[in-house]
């Protein structure tokens, strides 16, 4: 039937009905178009939350023979947990099919033998697991008849070759090489690209821009010297989230941070890289039952984390990569759902902060006072701003904090950022000169 402009199965029109789309997201009428009008490979580059996960099970749903017992669809997530969300969102189709349709999920922390024993009896119809899972099934033990997939989907392909997937991925792939392959990516890294290259032939590129922004909202709030920590528990006060995301840079900052909140009665989760999927799926199902109101959380810890209901982000620290900005603020205002993310930076932060302006990133300016955010004038016309020319001055003036604003404060300021400098020049060239000498 027609539904959307495309031709889909009733029971897949239902299944979408019951979440009430109102709309395909853009991610998903590009991919649909590409997969149902040729025969191509796709590739389609778009940020976390723009509705990827439909955009490929839709097709594998319509085009599957629910009577044909066999691999017909191959999907690998680089994380467990990102693996069972891809699985929940298969097995809501599938719910709405007169048909049994077999689904398996294959991502670790199961009984090796009994796996392979039911594997030999039931060939699953959709795999959905990770690299390192699907690779020992289907090729070291070559139980699981993935070569006979008609679909093979890496989804998150970057975040794979991050987690260090990259043989993994290159066997199956080759296995899969008679498979219509479709990849998704956040971002696509120099790293990626030989992979892509070596499979991606006769490839339909697809790259969604961030234009879902528009329903997002970025307040940049200046700590103006003040402790970082003081200013997150003065911007807390100014709302109440429905699930607010804290990200920081760091696993140790993520526990003293979290641990802090929680002094101050806050109800807080937390997800680093030292706990273990089972902990972090704790959080995630306490996260939906409204056990916490906020999370705090490093990058690849929430990375591939899909969390429902995130009203707010705050980036307590700016992260390293720009990337991660735009992948931090898509973790709110999804699927056509307002979002706020609120940054908070210092005077060292301009120079990062004028290249996210570049990537079409409109924030709106606000400071603190008296425990209320109010219009702040913005970073660029503030008349205290210094602009250190050299390296050695940039490092000078994080040791000199503003001061006052009291006569000729500027003057002075200015002048020990340069006596610092001059000190920390020194202390290099002695450096160097000594180092050349035991060279010598």
């Amino acid at each position: 039937m027609n539904y959307l402009g495309f031709e889909l199965k009733k029971y897949i029109v239902r299944a979408i009905e019951d979440l009430r789309f109102k709309d395909f997201t853009d991610v998903q009428k590009e991919v649909l178009n590409n997969y149902f009008t040729g025969n191509k490979n796709i590739l389609a580059k778009s940020k976390t939350g723009s509705g990827k996960t439909h955009a490929f099970l839709i097709p594998i749903f319509q085009t599957l023979d629910e009577k044909k017992e066999e691999v017909q669809a191959t999907i690998i997530a680089p994380t467990k947990e990102l693996a069972m969300q891809i699985y929940k969102v298969a097995s809501h189709i599938a719910s709405f099919s007169g048909d049994t349709i077999n689904i398996k999920l294959y991502s670790g922390g199961t009984d090796r033998l009994k796996e392979i024993e039911k594997i030999k009896n039931n060939m699953p119809q959709i795999v959905i697991g990770t690299p390192g899972k699907i690779k020992d099934l289907a090729i070291d033990e070559n139980v699981l008849k993935i070569y006979t997939s008609k679909v093979l989907v890496i989804d998150e392909v970057d975040m794979t070759f991050e987690n260090g997937f990259q043989e993994e991925l290159d066997q199956i792939t080759a296995v899969c090489n008679n498979s219509r392959m479709m990849f998704f990516s956040a971002t696509i890294s120099e790293a990626v690209l030989p992979y892509i290259k070596k499979y991606m032939t006769n490839v339909e590129f697809t790259e969604i821009k961030d234009d879902s922004e528009l329903n997002i909202k970025h307040i940049w709030i200046p700590l103006k010297y003040r402790d970082r920590f003081d200013v997150l528990t003065d911007l807390l006060n100014t709302f109440q989230p429905y699930l607010c995301l804290i990200f920081a840079n760091k696993k140790d900052t993520v526990i003293e941070l979290a641990g802090k909140l929680q002094a101050k009665g806050y109800f807080v989760g937390q997800i680093q890289g030292d706990m273990s999927p089972r902990e972090r799926k704790r959080v995630i199902q306490e996260a939906a039952k409204l056990k916490y109101q906020f999370i705090v959380a490093t990058d690849l810890a929430a990375r591939g984390i899909d969390i429902p209901g995130i009203s707010h982000i705050i980036n307590y620290e700016l992260p390293y990569d720009y990337e991660f900005y735009v992948h931090r603020s898509g973790r709110t205002g999804r699927m056509h759902n307002d979002g706020l993310v609120y940054t908070l930076y210092d005077e060292l932060d301009n120079a990062y902060l004028d290249n996210l302006s570049k990537k079409k990133i409109k924030p709106t300016y606000y400071e603190l006072k008296n425990g209320e955010l109010v219009e702040y004038k913005g970073r660029n016309t503030r008349l205290e701003r210094i602009k250190p020319t050299t390296d050695y001055q940039k490092e000078a003036a994080k040791y000199v904090p503003l001061g006052e604003k009291k006569p000729g404060y500027k003057k002075r300021r200015q002048a020990k950022i340069e006596e610092i400098a001059d000190k920390l020049k020194s202390k290099d060239q002695k450096a160097k000169k000594k180092a050349r000498r035991k060279r010598a």
